[in-house]
């Protein structure tokens, strides 16, 4: 191969890298001394309707947990059920000590009023009654409901506890396993961060 063919070939080389380099830039994967990049959580799809929409996204068209993590980005479902069980354990207590202040810190005024009915119903025939928990209390979020600034969490609650409870016909000891369902609720808006029970049901075991 004559000095002549290598010159064309070389010269033919150097331009098809030199394309190469146009197109592609310089800048091929992560350069020394530069940070790794931080991988951004993946965009929601959604409509535009006009330039002003792509503001913060305010969870609209989302659901359930989706909804609630776009509206408090800080919840954390863990930390809510552990906060949720001890509300749960305060409030049975407090219900059977006939203790109002302490309810009225964690229900709903729907709630403490059909507390208060009960108690003092057994007021009125002499009852009183204490609770013992057997085990911690098993909670686990059935539901998640977002509308407008109120997110509500229905919580699952399993308990086994024994309750004791004295009358003039002396007292009565009763061990008793219970299936709950209890919806906290909670305005987004509010700088308090604790949830209020708002309904309890009851529910299959």
């Amino acid at each position: 191969m004559s000095i002549l063919t290598l010159i064309i070939f070389a010269a033919l080389a150097a331009i098809v890298l030199f394309q190469l380099y146009s197109v592609l830039g310089r800048r091929v994967g992560r350069q020394p001394g530069e940070a790794a990049p931080v991988e951004a959580p993946a965009p929601v799809s959604r409509k535009l309707d006009s330039p002003g929409d792509d503001a913060a996204d305010d969870g609209a068209g989302l659901t359930g947990m989706a909804a609630l993590r776009v509206r408090d980005p800080g919840f954390d479902a863990g930390r809510y059920l552990s906060g949720a069980k001890a509300a749960y354990e305060m409030v049975v207590r407090a219900f059977a000590a006939g203790d109002r202040a302490t309810l009225r810190n964690l229900v709903s005024a729907n709630v403490m009023s059909s507390f208060d009915t009960a108690i003092t119903q057994r007021e009125n025939t002499g009852i009183t009654e204490t609770v013992e928990f057997l085990n911690p209390p098993r909670a686990d979020i059935e539901r998640v409901d977002v509308e407008g600034d109120v997110a509500r969490v229905v919580t699952r609650f399993l308990a086994e506890f024994r309750s004791r409870t004295k009358s003039a016909e002396g007292e009565a000891v009763d061990d008793r396993r219970t299936a709950e369902l209890w919806t906290f609720e909670r305005n987004l808006k509010s700088r308090d961060p604790n949830w209020t029970l708002v309904h309890v049901d009851a529910a299959e075991a």
